[in-house]
């Protein structure tokens, strides 16, 4: 049987990165055995759609380079490839179990069942809708035929599993290993809620059957709901596909699962393009494949030292085998390391044409070949594409301050003249790849350190000691930038 697994997100909210990353193995375990790859829209609960949320996801995995075979947007032979549009689907399933006994309509309305949940709760004890009160409650099972009918007539209904009493379900999980629940620890689950839509539970089933989902990949936050899920492929005498659980992503800290909010709190993104007032990585200036690189160690581990993976090498290392159980913290100063190395070994023409948003602040009226010249001068600094607008200043605009203690170190040795040196090889047109030798040459009859006349030199450009190779930076300024840096220091230096 050909491979198939899905990734299954609800269009609520921006895509969450557990919810790349959950798309990302997905995507690589497909990928590995020759398989598909397939995206499925689970919007079920109309209430809590939100508008624009669907194109997010589909364009964050485009923009991943993780897009599905088969979807909304990609051809298949198993769609509609969103929930809303399989309704009648469905319908024709759970009257299947209807009429084999398994499930059952209930007509409790809301604020029966929330005195029912009180009484309980007074006796100390929790209310479950199921098989020890069932018999006690406003459904099919306790109606006869005509009255039944009558209150179908309403339409206000839900539809039940019917779970049995002393039934040992046992799932194997492919990650965790076998997991074992009595079902009588189970409620009886909704399966069709009052608005005619099916539950999560119900419609993920009854579409990964369709669909012929081979292999289930998904968080560990759905791992207790996998004996329901065993339980209704059980009523239907479907097969059961494959599962895999995938360990939490945690707090940067590494207590609790990284949330939403953790990434404004602590001033790192936790989505992979902008959402609302919520900067991505995209936005960041993070590769998407140093992402994607990143997001796969969270929970799975090649068993090498290695640690750099371009997404080929990804696929050809993928082994489930290697998913772990333990909850991987998320460290976002090692996905920037990360992305730091993929910036390294990226060509810069790559990064212009990809984002060329990062080369437009102050530099419009640069040629490619010069943001190209001055991108590959700064790029061994960088950790993000942020940084690169930091960086760049120093060729847009003059030094606002000067480091003081360089000015104390260098006021020994008549800065002026070394400043003024300067400036007569500019005046002269000396092409900055001699200055050295130049440099050197006046040195020794000046009798002034090369270190000091360097520093001169880089504090009349900057401003202070950071930065990239100081030549190289003025042979990149404009000859009348670097004679009024220059000037404007001796001048500093004279008042």
């Amino acid at each position: 049987m050909s491979v198939r697994v899905r990734f299954a997100p609800s269009p609520t909210g921006a895509l969450h990165i557990g919810g790349v990353r959950t798309a990302l193995f997905n995507y690589l375990y497909a990928k590995k055995q020759k398989g598909s790859f397939i995206l499925r829209i689970e919007d079920t609960d109309q209430r809590r759609m939100v508008e624009g949320a669907e194109d997010y996801i589909i364009a964050a995995l485009k923009w991943m380079n993780i897009e599905p075979d088969e979807g909304p947007n990609s051809a298949g032979s198993f769609g509609p490839y969103r929930q809303s549009e399989r309704k009648e689907i469905y319908e024709k399933e759970v009257l299947k179990l209807i009429s084999a006994g398994r499930a059952y309509y209930a007509f409790d309305l809301p604020n029966t069942l929330e005195e029912t949940r009180k009484a309980y709760e007074k006796k100390g004890e929790s209310f479950k809708y199921g098989m020890f009160n069932r018999n006690t409650m406003l459904n099919s099972l306790t109606l006869s035929e005509e009255e039944t009918a009558e209150k179908i007539k309403t339409g206000n209904y839900v539809i039940r599993l019917k779970v049995e009493k002393g039934m040992a379900i046992n799932v194997e999980d492919q990650v965790r290993g076998n997991i074992r629940v009595q079902s009588d620890e189970l409620d009886d689950k909704i399966l069709m809620k009052g608005d005619g839509m099916p539950t999560y539970h119900f419609a993920n089933v009854v579409d990964d059957y369709y669909m012929k989902i081979s292999h289930v990949i998904r968080g560990e936050e759905w791992l207790p709901s996998l004996p329901l899920h065993k339980l209704i492929y059980d009523v239907f005498n479907w097969p059961l596909p494959k599962f895999m659980h995938l360990p939490l992503i945690l707090k940067s800290q590494g207590k609790g699962k990284l949330s939403k909010r953790d990434g404004a709190q602590l001033g790192f993104p936790v989505y992979p393009l902008a959402w609302e007032k919520n900067k991505g990585f995209k936005e960041r200036g993070f590769l998407p494949e140093a992402l994607l690189n990143y997001l796969s160690l969270l929970g799975w581990n090649p068993g090498t030292e290695k640690e750099i993976f371009t997404i080929e090498a990804l696929i050809d290392s993928f082994d489930v085998a290697k998913i772990q159980k333990g909850g991987a913290r998320f460290d976002f100063e090692k996905a920037r390391w990360i992305n730091h190395k993929f910036l390294s070994f990226t060509e810069g023409k790559n990064i212009l044409k990809r984002f060329p948003e990062f080369f437009e602040s102050g530099m419009t009226q640069w040629s490619e070949k010069t943001k190209l010249a001055v991108y590959e001068l700064l790029k061994d600094r960088l950790f993000l594409l942020e940084d690169f607008e930091k960086q760049v200043d120093v060729f847009l605009n003059d030094p606002k301050e000067y480091d003081q203690k360089v000015i104390r170190k260098i006021e020994k040795h008549e800065p002026e003249k070394v400043l003024s040196f300067f400036v007569k090889l500019l005046e002269n047109d000396v092409p900055t790849e001699f200055w050295k030798e130049r440099v050197q040459t006046w040195n020794q009859k000046a009798e002034t350190p090369f270190g000091v006349i360097m520093q001169s030199l880089r504090l009349a450009i900057v401003g202070d000691l950071s930065g990239p190779d100081i030549l190289k930076v003025c042979n990149l300024i404009e000859k009348e930038v670097s004679l009024k840096r220059l000037n404007n220091l001796i001048t500093y230096l004279n008042n």
